[in-house]
């Protein structure tokens, strides 16, 4: 088995926070960690960067143990080869934009010369060199973002992280960075981790997944794969499904309210699974509904989201579900907090799978 790429198994606590997991990346891949706040990916990455010693367990980068609980090995930061790019950029104000670039390779004593060159390379590669001489504080938004990246890999790391690294732009740049960050990120042959909480980073730039929750790893999957089969509550709002958990019997799904959800399967088994449906695949009714759905029942708007094209309404009791319904819908129906409606949804809709 090769050593490149990063490997660790981790254990670390911190307050109430008991972070526990192993992953890997490899050469070239870029996996997104995604979680709720609170997760343990801010610590995840601390200690990774060498800002926050674990408690047990490994983290070898290439071959070389970077912390290592039982022998009580730790390289420090500065000595790691692990260039980050912060949620909020940190560019020194009182230096250029090449002297910003070329600041790793300094602090790693690389002669002054040298490290310009190299760092005006850099900027010429990120579409920035009429700026090198620049105040980062001239900047737009996306260029500091492009500085940011190119002074975390001019110095010629071993490791990329990237902390929210989209999170302090507007909407409107966001799509744009993230594009040009992408196609910059697919040339780099180091492993690469990105820490974010946006479902659309996590799906449009990952080669794969992780989802962190409460310390611990809950999925770890392509893209198409967490999407397909989300395995926790907060996966499926992350990408935008429903999910219950219960019990099959007799094509009957019985969530531990006691509620019954009609489905329809033919090589699951009885027993504890988890299922899911697609907000879409649920209408709203005025009046009791009629035709073939077998599950129906009314119940309540907690939430009313508009998406645009799209609206993202939220009802609760008996069972809490996320519908998408269009612009005109809403209207008619006079969708708001507060108002009673049916819903209806069928069995064929609902995807099933053993827990």
């Amino acid at each position: 088995m090769s050593d490149a790429g990063l490997v660790c198994d981790l254990r670390l606590q911190r307050g109430t926070l008991a972070l526990e997991l192993a992953l890997t990346v490899a050469p070239g891949e870029l996996l997104v960690v995604v979680g709720p706040n609170g997760a343990g990916k801010s610590t995840l990455l601390r200690a990774l960067a060498g800002l926050l010693p674990i408690d047990d367990g490994r983290i070898v980068l290439d071959g070389e143990v970077l912390d290592e609980g039982a022998s009580g090995r730790f390289v420090e930061s500065r000595r790691r080869s692990i260039g980050v790019v912060f949620q909020d950029l940190l560019l020194f104000d009182n230096m250029s934009v090449v002297e910003n670039v070329a600041f790793g390779l300094r602090s790693r004593h690389r002669p002054r010369r040298e490290a310009r060159r190299v760092a005006l390379e850099w900027l010429e590669r990120l579409g920035l060199a009429p700026y090198a001489d620049a105040s980062p504080t001239s900047l737009s938004g996306g260029q500091a973002q492009r500085v940011a990246l190119g002074r975390a890999l001019a110095f010629g790391p071993k490791l990329l992280l990237l902390d929210e690294p989209f999170a302090a732009l507007d909407a409107t740049t966001r799509g744009e960075v993230r594009r040009e960050v992408r196609s910059h990120l697919a040339t780099l042959d180091v492993p690469k981790l990105l820490v974010s909480h946006d479902p659309v980073e996590a799906i449009t730039l990952a080669d794969r997944i992780v989802v962190l929750e409460n310390g611990r790893v809950v999925q770890n999957g392509m893209p198409d794969e967490i999407r397909a089969r989300p395995r926790s509550r907060y996966v499926a709002d992350l990408v935008g499904l429903n999910l219950f958990r219960g019990e099959l019997r007799d094509a009957t799904l019985t969530l531990a309210s006691g509620q019954k959800i009609a489905v329809a399967v033919d090589s699951v088994p009885d027993g504890p699974v988890v299922a899911t449906l697609h907000p879409h695949a649920v209408t709203l009714h005025a009046d009791t509904p009629e035709g073939s759905a077998r599950n129906v029942w009314i119940t309540e708007v907690t939430d009313v989201d508009d998406e645009g094209e799209r609206v993202r309404v939220r009802v609760g009791a008996p069972v809490p579900l996320a519908v998408e319904v269009t612009r005109s819908a809403r209207t008619e129906l006079a969708l708001a907090p507060g108002s009673r409606v049916w819903i209806s949804f069928k069995a064929t809709e609902v995807v099933v799978e053993p827990d």
